[in-house]
């Protein structure tokens, strides 16, 4: 969904910027402009002083340009930090026993359990990636099923093998799964 967000206010502001640069560029190289146009003509400022001051004796004048732009700037820094958060884990905390506990990387495990659910009957081919955190980190499975693949067997032996080896050899206690199954276009098939 972030994605789909970013990729709207990107364009919106792109497209905003460019209509009114644009605009003002070729007003500023003699395009005669249309009456409702803010900029009348080649030496035509935006704002003139009496733009300007027009507000400046009301009282709600002031409140409102301070919260607007207090509104502007905590949604780019909520977009900002939305857009530089990382999404995958890049370490597990593993339990050795001693106290210490090792680091594995989040990429060789999710490596591995891609490799193993990609080997599984019936899948043509599978994604993994680790959210959350690294004591208690989560599995994202993405598997690509073949046309005449049982679901709910590969599902189990998904969990039963695949996940249930990569929580036993994290020495995780628990590795929550969520799994997203999709199958695969098959070419139809002719008869003679």
């Amino acid at each position: 969904m972030l994605k789909i967000v970013n990729r709207i206010l990107l364009g919106l502001a792109g497209l905003l910027l460019v209509v009114l640069g644009g605009s003002v560029l070729a007003v500023g190289l003699g395009v005669n402009p249309p009456l409702w146009w803010i900029h009348d003509g080649r030496h035509d400022v935006l704002l003139s002083d009496a733009d300007r001051e027009r507000w400046r004796t009301d009282g709600w004048w002031w409140p409102a340009v301070i919260a607007a732009l207090t509104v502007a700037v905590l949604l780019a820094l909520w977009w900002l930090t939305a857009v530089l958060r990382r999404r995958r884990l890049a370490e597990v905390l593993v339990d050795t026993g001693d106290g210490e506990g090792a680091l594995l990387r989040g990429r060789a495990l999710e490596g591995v359990l891609a490799a193993e659910a990609s080997a599984l009957a019936g899948v043509r081919g599978a994604r993994a990636s680790l959210v959350g955190r690294r004591g208690a980190p989560e599995a994202r499975v993405r598997l690509l099923l073949e046309p005449h693949a049982d679901p709910a067997e590969t599902l189990n032996r998904l969990t039963t093998e695949s996940v249930a080896h990569a929580r036993d050899s994290a020495g995780l206690t628990t590795l929550p799964t969520e799994t997203h199954l999709r199958a695969a276009k098959h070419a139809p098939e002719r008869v003679n």
